[in-house]
């Protein structure tokens, strides 16, 4: 028995195992919908409709039911995503400029989760005129 060797296991494969790997569209637009906030100039996203119900769910202390996909769709196939955003930019921010870097924010965010964004769709829906609006009692 002193003659037996003690072989090493490597930790790292030689072969990887086939599969396929699937990122759901939900996954996405949240995704979609973290980058945009971050860009300055975006107020909000989403809707009349979607803001109206955030506002109930608000008052009625629901208040992050469907925030993290609320103002974006997105569909994803093969790899490749297309996100259409709704957004609410802050007055006094140029849309070019608030759009283009939310493009750019959206597209850095996709991929960097290993997918291409073919499509970033954006359709500004309102001008927040004021600062965020006060809690309500």
């Amino acid at each position: 028995m002193a003659d037996e060797a003690t072989q090493e296991l490597s930790m790292t494969p030689d072969v990887v195992a086939g599969g396929t790997t699937q990122v759901s569209d939900e996954v996405v637009e949240k995704i979609a919908v973290a980058a945009a906030r971050s860009v300055p100039g975006v107020a909000e996203l989403g809707g009349d409709v979607a803001r109206f119900f955030n506002a109930v769910f608000d008052r009625v202390g629901l208040d992050q039911v469907g925030d993290a996909r609320r103002g974006c769709s997105a569909h994803v196939t093969n790899g490749a995503a297309v996100v259409n955003l709704v957004l609410v930019i802050s007055v006094g921010h140029p849309v070019p400029q608030v759009t283009d870097a939310v493009r750019v924010a959206v597209t850095a965010a996709v991929e960097a989760y290993g997918l291409r964004a073919d499509e970033i769709n954006i359709r500004v829906d309102d001008v927040a005129m004021g600062g965020p609006a006060a809690p309500s009692a």
